[in-house]
């Protein structure tokens, strides 16, 4: 008895090993999809699964109230030189957190979200999203809406920007390096605060642990989850030391935020990711150029659109009937592929064959 949320594909799950799942039939699918960019080291990752075990037979959980080395080690693992973490549950609980602490750190009100962007489904997170089916019941104020890949003008009121490097959900959109360094000149201008919702671009997606630092932009406030964890539920704000400084006991909590099994998935998470980093360059190029043919390819590393001249959501379930899994976007012509990080040419290979017989 479930409140509905997705609509479901036909798919009843029963277990899966890297880049493969199987259905309660026997029945294998290869996932190009990983559950919405979480499974960002494959399905059951042995280290992944072998940190979770070893933690389980510990301590399964205590809350931060307490202290833990095994978080300390993780957010040093996680963190680049000048950030701290402040850890949380959720993407959208990540973003909610990122914006207090803009407001709080500036004290100003407003924030610059971008059409099209998509942030999560809390009413914070819903406030700053700019794609209108998800703009349910009411908004939080403060928030003004720009296109982007547009420089906007940033005044003495804002407190910060955000959007998406790379917007997914939109139909998977990048701008040129010049926004994103224009964008970090206007906020330094304005002293307002930049910040990277990399809940899908974050952790090694791209071809970079981080899309911040991609062109010489380092964001202020660096949103992460999704595949920060290999599917344990965890989020992550990383936070410049200055800012972090700021932050008294008390302003923020989470009771399951950084717990033991969630800490221990993460350290593992990232030691293997950080090993993956080549194939996904390498793979994410090769990817493209077999794609090209088919239509636009759109972003970078493993967070691929391609816009063809159909029904995404058609040839979507005629890939899923040849055995691939595959999502589509708000844009109706967008296929959307989120692989997990450990995918490689033969698979890229198999994938464009079922394509090709689909189309035609």
């Amino acid at each position: 008895m479930l409140v509905k949320t997705y609509a479901s594909l036909p798919l009843d799950l029963s277990h899966g090993q890297d880049v493969h799942v199987w259905d309660t039939s026997g029945r294998r699918y290869l996932d190009l999809y990983a559950g919405h960019a979480v499974c960002s080291t494959g399905h059951c990752h042995p280290e992944v699964v072998q940190a979770i075990q070893d933690q389980a037979a510990k301590l399964i959980f205590y809350s931060n109230v307490a202290g833990l080395r095994l978080r300390e080690e993780a957010a040093a693992r996680l963190c680049p030189r000048g950030y701290h973490a402040l850890f949380a549950n959720s993407g959208a609980e990540a973003n909610e957190d990122a914006l207090k602490l803009a407001r709080k750190f500036t004290g100003r009100e407003e924030i610059v979200a971008m059409i099209g962007g998509f942030h999560g489904r809390t009413a914070g997170a819903v406030s700053v999203t700019g794609i209108e089916k998800y703009r349910v019941g009411p908004q939080v104020p403060g928030v003004r809406f720009v296109p982007f890949g547009e420089v906007p003008e940033i005044s003495t009121k804002t407190a910060a920007v955000i959007l998406e490097p790379i917007q997914s959900m939109a139909g998977v959109k990048m701008a040129r390096a010049e926004y994103y360094r224009g964008l970090r000149e206007a906020c330094d201008r304005a002293g307002a605060l930049l910040v990277y919702d990399e809940v899908q671009t974050g952790i090694g997606r791209t071809g970079t642990m981080f899309f911040s630092g991609r062109y010489g932009v380092h964001a202020d406030l660096v949103t992460l989850a999704k595949g920060i964890a290999s599917g344990i539920p965890l989020s992550a704000v990383l936070v410049k030391a200055a800012i972090s400084e700021t932050v008294k006991y008390g302003d923020f909590g989470h009771t399951f935020g950084a717990g033991p099994i969630a800490m221990a998935a993460l350290r593992a998470t990232i030691g293997v990711v950080e090993a993956l980093l080549p194939n996904v360059v390498e793979t994410g190029v090769y990817l493209a150029e077999k794609l090209r043919p088919f239509g636009e390819v759109r972003g970078l590393g493993f967070l691929v659109g391609l816009k063809i001249a159909r029904d995404a959501a058609k040839v979507r379930d005629a890939l899923l009937a040849r055995s691939i899994v595959v999502g589509t976007a708000d844009e109706p012509g967008v296929l959307r592929l989120l692989p997990p990080l450990t995918l490689r040419k033969p698979h890229v290979d198999e994938f464009v064959r079922a394509l090709d017989e689909t189309l035609r």
